[in-house]
């Protein structure tokens, strides 16, 4: 098995390699939602109101198996920008919490595609340090805009800059929705809001209470106003007459903050929406089954860029899929967990094949202060207690499993998609276990995963710890964790150059 995961690595590795683009070298719009999973009427939510979206779905492609690496803001977006881990990048946490990436040098999208004559913007946050780094021509909302207060400047920014050249571009527009707080209406949308009788919870929560139909009602909410701004966007690209010569793509950053959401390795947390349309490709209304990851994002672009691909990107371009053929995919999906803010440092790894799902805890035994966070922040210890009395055993359980995880939980998502029930210790599937273990070692291993050392794992713990102070963590001016956890060869080298951190 170990070897099998090798290979997988080298074969995605391999597949990098550009094949001419179909014609002119298109436009792209990369379309970012906050916190937000797949809960869109085109995979089938019974309470969403996205018909922007699900057209988009109906033009193009729906990958119905999509993730990112991590379920945290910062190290999501960072990961799709530089087609790298977060362990391979160093932006582990939050960057308002100062964590950034370990290199000045790190290649990225907005380097990469000015280099081959992009004409490169971002509107809404980007969340990534150093942001220095990312030398956007165009930059606007420079913030991450959770009250809702300009909405209606995102589509007219982004008119501004369609207008602006006739190069080919890369935009990145970032949405504030569907973060919280979840906003029942803002400049009038959605139209029509939902509450909190006509919904329940998202059903990998387990979970039902007053104030998580309320949450997910609102959820919802947002999710179809961030569909209306779309619409506005697409207008604005329609208008500009470069609709039809854009590659565009839409993604969630993350699952939603709910729980067993975002800052978890689960699949509420991981698992998001991707939807593609590439004009003049066959694929039109396609559903893809294949495990895809925002890792193949970057790739993809640089193909369809015409650019050079980057060394030792762990992903692959999407471009045949998007294309609709038949080809050989991945079968092992690998994801892991650092910090969000400093309040909640658990580290994790996981890989999942087509059925089973391994979840690694790296501080087995010990409690997860991410789901007190959670739980205090956004539910409080009343209302948990409430909905858990009303829970099944199997699922009161998994939530204490949740706090204090073991090291090893495993989940046959065919039967039990929620993860509800681990089977780590079931002697029927100790030949499963083993296959994903050696697997994922394999996987820490080929990506130089410098928590493969506890030591490391324990040191950046220190780290964070170090900045509480009278019971309140601190933000500090700079972390030292980039000086031992980089690698001493960064993954796009040749090998003639040493690893420099910040």
């Amino acid at each position: 098995m170990k070897g099998f995961a090798l290979a997988l690595l080298c074969v995605s590795a391999a597949t990098t390699v550009a094949r001419p683009a179909a014609g002119k070298r298109p436009n792209i719009l990369l379309i970012v939602s906050e916190d937000n999973g797949p809960e869109l009427g085109s995979y089938g939510d019974p309470y969403a109101q996205t018909p922007v979206l699900d057209e988009l779905a109906e033009s193009g492609v729906r990958f119905e198996r999509a993730y990112v690496p991590q379920a945290g803001c910062s190290p999501s977006r960072a990961a799709f920008l530089t087609g790298l881990y977060p362990h391979q990048n160093g932006q582990i946490g939050l960057a308002t919490w100062n964590y950034r990436i370990y290199r000045h040098d790190t290649p990225n999208a907005a380097k990469s595609l000015k280099k081959v004559g992009y004409r490169t913007g971002i509107i809404g946050k980007l969340h990534v340090n150093p942001e220095e780094d990312f030398p956007f021509d165009f930059i606007r909302i420079h913030h991450a805009g959770f009250q809702r207060e300009e909405l209606g400047a995102y589509a007219a920014r982004a008119g501004e800059f369609f207008e602006q050249s006739d190069r080919p571009f890369f935009l990145s527009i970032n949405y504030p929705d569907a973060h919280r707080p979840f906003l029942r209406q803002a400049d009038g949308l959605p139209k029509h809001p939902l509450v909190a009788e006509e919904v329940e919870p998202l059903p990998y929560m387990g979970l039902d209470s007053p104030v998580l139909r309320r949450d997910t009602a609102d959820y919802y909410n947002s999710i179809s106003r961030l569909d209306s701004l779309i619409g506005d966007l697409l207008q604005e690209l329609r208008r500009a007459g470069k609709f039809d010569d854009t590659l565009i793509v839409y993604i969630g950053d993350h699952g939603a903050d709910l729980l067993r959401g975002k800052r978890t390795c689960y699949e509420g947390g991981l698992r998001i929406p991707m939807i593609a349309r590439w004009p003049g490709r066959k694929a039109k209304g396609e559903v893809r089954t294949e495990l895809v990851s925002t890792l193949d994002l970057l790739p993809t672009f640089l193909e369809a860029a015409g650019a050079e691909p980057i060394r030792g990107l762990p992903g692959r371009s999407l471009e045949p899929l998007l294309s609709g053929e038949s080809v050989a995919w991945r079968e092992l999906l690998f994801t892991e967990y650092h910090v969000h803010s400093n309040h909640n440092y658990y580290p994790q790894r996981a890989v999942r094949n087509q059925r089973y799902k391994l979840i690694w805890n790296l501080m087995p035994g010990e409690v997860n202060p991410g789901y007190d966070f959670t739980i205090d922040k956004f539910i409080g210890a009343e209302e948990m207690k409430t909905a858990l009395s009303g829970a099944s055993e199997a699922i009161r359980k998994a939530y204490e499993m949740m706090r204090r995880p073991p090291e090893l939980e495993l989940y046959d998502l065919a039967e039990d998609p929620f993860e509800f029930q681990n089977l780590a210790d079931d002697p029927q599937h100790v030949g499963t276990l083993g296959e994903l273990k050696d697997a994922l070692l394999a996987w820490r291993r080929e990506t130089d995963d410098p928590f493969l050392d506890p030591v490391k794992v324990k040191r950046l713990q220190a780290e964070i710890e170090a900045t509480r102070k009278n019971g309140e963590y601190q933000r500090p001016e700079s972390w030292r964790y980039p000086e031992y956890l980089a690698p001493a060869k960064p993954p796009w080298s040749d090998g003639s150059e040493s690893g420099a951190s910040l």
